[in-house]
């Protein structure tokens, strides 16, 4: 459960107690309920990879969000205690699942990454948008949107994928590589240090989601520049 606001929770569960069953399986998907705010995450930890998985939104929307857009999200690279961002989320790197706003970059718990990025901001909060073209910053910890809009109407299904070796982080939604940014890093005593492998992690947030046909392979090679053609991918996990 969470507060008005959304920033922090006003119970803890813990881990592996899920009595309202916010995270289940049916017909073969991953339901996310989103009534209670939390995550199901991977035993394993994941570097050098691909991973690719169809999404789509639910009907049922929950307090305090019944007003807004529908969120959740993927975490990767997540590292660390459950609960490190907001009392919700292990640090990590986020890529946003909200209506409109699919593939956005958020930095959970400092994290940081590099891009190519021009200013933007909603109202005071002040973030980046992604533009190749321009020039590269540096040691981000903020928002990154995507560019361009790929997502199917709410409802239908949309294929989402992260491709990611530690030096490279792609975004794409529906075949369209919509945010590329490089070098990622975490915090440990006091220094960015390289954060190249960590688990996978959903998030209820608010909203009913399902995701089905969740694949991941190791990459056999570095992620092409721009433009390239993308590595061949090996051994599926």
């Amino acid at each position: 459960p969470t507060t008005d606001k959304m920033k922090v929770p006003t119970s803890v569960r813990g881990v592996d107690n899920d009595p309202r069953r916010v995270f289940s399986v049916v017909d073969g998907m991953l339901r996310v309920s989103g009534e209670e705010w939390g995550s199901v995450s991977t035993l394993d930890e994941y570097e050098n990879f691909h991973l690719k998985f169809a999404f789509k939104w639910g009907a049922k929307k929950w307090p305090p969000r019944e007003g807004v857009m529908r969120d959740s999200g993927l975490l990767y690279y997540a590292v660390g205690k459950e609960g490190a961002q907001d009392g919700h989320w292990m640090r990590s790197h986020e890529f946003q699942l909200q209506e409109g706003d699919c593939a956005d970059y958020h930095s959970l718990d400092g994290v940081a990454v590099d891009a190519h990025v021009g200013d933007a901001n909603q109202g005071d909060w002040k973030f980046y948008r992604y533009e190749p073209s321009l020039p590269l910053r540096t040691d981000i910890k903020a928002r990154i949107l995507k560019k361009g809009n790929f997502e199917k109407p709410s409802g239908e299904w949309n294929t989402m994928e992260v491709i990611a070796d530690g030096k490279t982080l792609v975004h794409i939604v529906n075949g369209h590589e919509v945010l590329r940014m490089a070098n990622s890093r975490q915090t440990v005593d006091g220094k960015l240090v390289p954060l190249t492998r960590g688990k996978f992690s959903l998030q209820s947030e608010g909203a009913e989601a399902f995701f089905k046909d969740i694949q991941v392979r190791k990459l056999g090679a570095p992620i092409a520049p721009a433009g390239r053609v993308m590595p061949r991918s090996l051994g599926d996990r």
